[in-house]
């Protein structure tokens, strides 16, 4: 478990924060700039002097009350902000040895065979860092991260200087690190595509307080977020890929623990593989029966959980349970925008049973 409480006064800015953060897993900070996400970080990190208390499981990093401050060369993380910081003059390896000359033979936590391999950069340990695309870059940065074995890693929007191709190229690598690592990431992003894709834990935050905060699928799924998405609003749901039509390049996607599944196309994966899925809200349409001669091939049944107004006066946000026990209130949600107008001529009303019909399926790889 991380757990922090910070206090920081600044000029028109007050950060003032309690996290509980899991011990393994990927935890994201999310929310508009300048609203404090930075700031946590370099706090939990010692290089900012917030007040409070700052602890790693039963390692305490800072503690006001006993005044106890550990300085940052003394915590074992791990730091990548958004430019690379790699020395310019050193090829990759060096820029690897300087990370793990950092630790002691005997506290070596990550084998730096482990991170070459973890983010695939074998074939880049002769090159300097200016042959080196912004992908790569960011890659060999977060390597050397690993080398000094963390117990923490800490990262600040490492995607945020690359295009859309280079995060792309960088993305399943940090998957990599998640799914392998049992280093726990605290991770800093305003993209929520990048959050959904990767984060297991969301702390929502605005003008430097927690808006809202826990396990990533519960939360996002949430219709009083106080940090309202717009298009981006939607779900988060494990699947495993249940059949495959070679004929047409779809697979059925199974929705763990719900006795449902989801169309989409083919990921190339072997059945039982379990993958991530994000549905968004404004791909979702709702109607009391099942439909024909339509091109939309998923129709879950489902119940009405909730309505709530979305960000334009015009338009409803509607929280369905799809799947099994969706009747009683369980099973998986899912998000719907619709017009009020449509949410009227239906009369939606929580307990009502609908169908919700899945135009799009986003595969989260």
């Amino acid at each position: 478990m991380i757990e922090a409480r910070l206090h920081l006064p600044r000029p028109g800015f007050t950060l003032d924060v309690a996290l509980a953060l899991p011990g393994r897993g990927v935890s994201a900070l999310f929310g508009a700039s300048g609203c404090g996400k930075t700031t946590v970080l370099r706090a939990l990190a010692g290089l900012e002097r917030a007040a409070g208390r700052v602890a790693l499981g039963d390692e305490v990093w800072q503690d006001d009350s006993r005044g106890l401050f550990v300085p940052t060369h003394r915590r074992a993380i791990g730091y990548v902000i958004q430019e690379s910081a790699l020395f310019p003059h050193l090829d990759v390896r060096r820029n690897l040895d300087y990370g793990l000359r950092r630790v002691a033979p005997s506290l070596r936590r990550v084998a730096l065979d482990q991170a070459v391999d973890l983010l695939g950069i074998g074939a880049l340990m002769a090159r300097r860092p200016a042959t080196l695309s912004g992908g790569e870059r960011q890659r060999v940065a977060i390597a050397r991260a690993l080398a000094t074995s963390p117990r923490l890693l800490l990262l600040d929007e490492p995607l945020a200087a690359l295009d859309a191709a280079r995060k792309a190229e960088i993305l399943p690598y940090l998957e990599r690190l998640h799914d392998e690592l049992a280093v726990p990431i605290v991770y800093v992003s305003h993209a929520i595509d990048e959050v959904a894709r990767l984060a297991d834990h969301i702390v929502l935050l605005d003008a430097g307080r927690v808006a809202a905060a826990g396990p990533l699928a519960d939360t996002l799924a949430r219709l009083d977020l106080p940090l309202p998405l717009g298009e981006d609003a939607g779900v988060v749901l494990q699947a495993r890929v249940g059949e495959r039509d070679a004929q047409w390049q779809l697979a059925r996607l199974d929705v763990v623990d719900a006795a449902c599944s989801l169309w989409a196309r083919d990921p190339g994966q072997a059945l039982g593989t379990r993958l991530r899925l994000r549905v968004l809200a404004r791909d979702v349409s709702l109607t009391r029966s099942p439909q024909t001669g339509t091109s939309i091939a998923n129709q879950l049944r489902g119940t009405v959980e909730a309505i709530a107004d979305d960000g334009h006066p015009a338009l409803a946000l509607v929280r369905v349970h799809v799947g099994r026990g969706a009747a009683d209130g369980a099973g998986v949600p899912l998000l719907a925008r619709l017009s009020r107008r449509s949410a009227h001529a239906l009369a939606l009303a929580p307990g009502l049973p609908v169908w919700a019909q899945v135009k799009t399926v986003a595969l989260m790889e």
